[in-house]
């Protein structure tokens, strides 16, 4: 069994060739397929068509799709114009522009005979910065799991409950993950844990994507439907709990995948510990109330409308599972307020959701890691 730390990540920079390999992560957990994408086309349409998903991962194959525009053309603007297109590709998530940005910046002032290869060094060296960034959550995050060990009524039980939505692990970010950083390193450590999944509708991240990886490393794991968070955390079966984030606004509010927000209130009514783990690339300095300030990308309505299955004779089919003329809203994101967050687990420690706590960061994000 491969951990999630050793995995090979699910995007690959081949700067001989000019390319970038991904994983596609719609077609897991039925296929495991690598594609790859030659063009600044083919990158832009897998990360809006979702072959690759989660903050961090999507800035990386960002950074690809750069490289990989780059070698075809360096000029300002073909450079200007690629950054524009990937950049639209995913309105949410900050990591994306944030990496796209500092690219960018670093290209320009360079002689364009020489940004062929600054271009794959900057995103070489911003994939094993992420790298870092996730095994650094994961031990931060791990104290947090500890201290809920530690507690007699969850010993008694035999292993930490932890719940968690969406899916913020390796294959949202290429190594150890977000949200289940902490997970993998407690589990590495000998805490005994078992992850509540939720399913994360409409796109099934929960159980088609956390499932799967936590299935791969050995991991106990039950998968809920989206509204038996509540029941589970009313009758003492969750004690803390994990998301990622797509997008956090400098007072300390937090975007996630649709839903995070009702988790949220029932852990808040429940006193269940809320941490969200997230590196400082997804605090948007620039907004501070994430409900008027953050755009919440929607998506099509098909992805509500339509399901994919595998039968079981193993044939994949899609089908429609509400009446025919029914129409369907389908925002991909929520915002929880920092008021319900318990702390952000980030790599350089956990720190409360507050502006006055997360002000320190703000340096750290310019002249240390952030600083391509």
């Amino acid at each position: 069994m491969t951990e999630a730390w050793d995995r090979s990540p699910p995007l690959r920079l081949l700067p001989a060739q000019a390319r970038i390999e991904v994983l596609d992560q719609t077609r897991l957990p039925i296929d495991h397929v690598h594609v790859s994408l030659d063009t600044l086309s083919d990158c832009a349409l897998a990360i809006s068509s979702m072959l690759v998903r989660g903050a961090p991962l999507i800035g990386l194959t960002g950074a690809g799709g750069l490289a990989v525009a780059v070698s075809s053309d360096p000029g300002d603007a073909a450079l200007t114009r690629a950054v524009e297109l990937l950049a639209g590709t995913r309105p949410t998530a900050v990591n994306l522009r944030w990496a796209l940005e500092r690219m960018r910046d670093r290209l320009l002032v360079a002689p364009v005979p020489e940004r062929r290869a600054l271009a794959w060094q900057l995103a070489g060296a911003l994939q094993t910065a992420e790298h870092a960034c996730c095994e650094a959550i994961g031990v931060h995050g791990a104290g947090l799991i500890r201290d809920a060990w530690r507690n007699e009524r969850v010993a008694a039980r035999g292993c930490v409950n932890i719940l968690t939505h969406c899916n913020a692990g390796w294959l949202a970010t290429g190594a150890w993950g977000t949200a289940l950083a902490p997970v993998y390193r407690a589990w590495r450590d000998g805490i005994p844990v078992h992850v509540w999944v939720d399913e994360t509708r409409p796109r099934n991240q929960g159980a088609r994507l956390t499932a799967w990886e936590l299935r791969e490393a050995g991991i106990p794991h039950t998968l809920v439907v989206d509204n038996a968070a509540g029941h589970l955390m009313q009758h003492g079966e969750v004690d803390i709990c994990f998301v990622g984030s797509d997008r956090t606004t400098a007072s300390g509010d937090v975007c996630n995948k649709i839903g995070t927000y009702q988790k949220a209130l029932a852990a808040a009514d429940n006193r269940i510990p809320f941490h969200v783990a997230l590196p400082v690339s997804t605090i948007d300095w620039s907004i501070d109330d994430g409900i008027d300030g953050i755009p919440i990308e929607s998506r099509s309505e098909d992805e509500i409308l339509l399901q994919e299955g595998m039968s079981d004779c193993g044939t994949v089919h899609l089908i429609r599972q509400s009446p025919p003329g029914t129409r369907a809203a389908n925002p991909a994101f929520d915002v929880t307020p920092a008021r319900l967050v318990s702390s952000l687990v980030c790599e350089h420690g956990v720190f409360p959701a507050s502006r006055d706590a997360l002000a320190p960061l703000r340096a750290m994000a310019v002249h240390g890691r952030a600083a391509l």
